[in-house]
């Protein structure tokens, strides 16, 4: 009886987590044996009705003790009627010390990275996010997940 209440508790956690009302899109996606490929990048299309708030872009990593590197560099690009963005980002996910940043449970770590803070979206319509991992090794080996959130500021 008490794991029908643990999963119940859980259940219901989770879904009270998930409503962000501010969240206009939120998609992430498991890597196909932990290994990153190029053609393989983090997508989200969405539709932006408010013009008049600004966004924030965050990119969400999990990934394993297996991933060989202290960054990650990343290619964003932000694709609309107003716009057409690519910007490369690199991302620290350890310490000089080799301690991995971000939360961690067993091998696994999660690690959340805002891209931009307060991107204003000039025209209502559709658009698209796209990140892609943009290291020398193809595949990335150790990135579990990748995904793309935009919250309304």
């Amino acid at each position: 009886m008490n794991k029908i209440y643990c999963l119940l508790f859980f259940i219901v956690s989770a879904g009270f987590s998930a409503c962000n009302l501010n969240t206009v899109a939120d998609n992430t996606q498991s890597v196909s044996e932990n290994n990153w490929m190029y053609n393989n990048p983090a997508k989200v299309q969405f539709e932006i009705a408010d013009t008049l708030k600004t966004y924030a872009v965050k990119f969400n990593l999990r990934h394993t003790v297996d991933y060989r590197y202290s960054n990650l560099f990343v290619l964003m690009t932000v694709n609309g009627k107003d716009v057409n963005k690519k910007i490369r980002y690199e991302l620290k996910l350890a310490t000089q010390t080799g301690e991995w940043l971000g939360k961690g449970s067993g091998d696994i770590y999660f690690k959340e990275f805002t891209l931009l803070k307060d991107f204003p979206f000039k025209h209502k319509g559709p658009y698209t996010i796209t990140i892609e991992q943009n290291m020398r090794d193809n595949p990335l080996v150790g990135i579990s997940d990748v995904g793309v959130q935009v919250v309304k500021n």
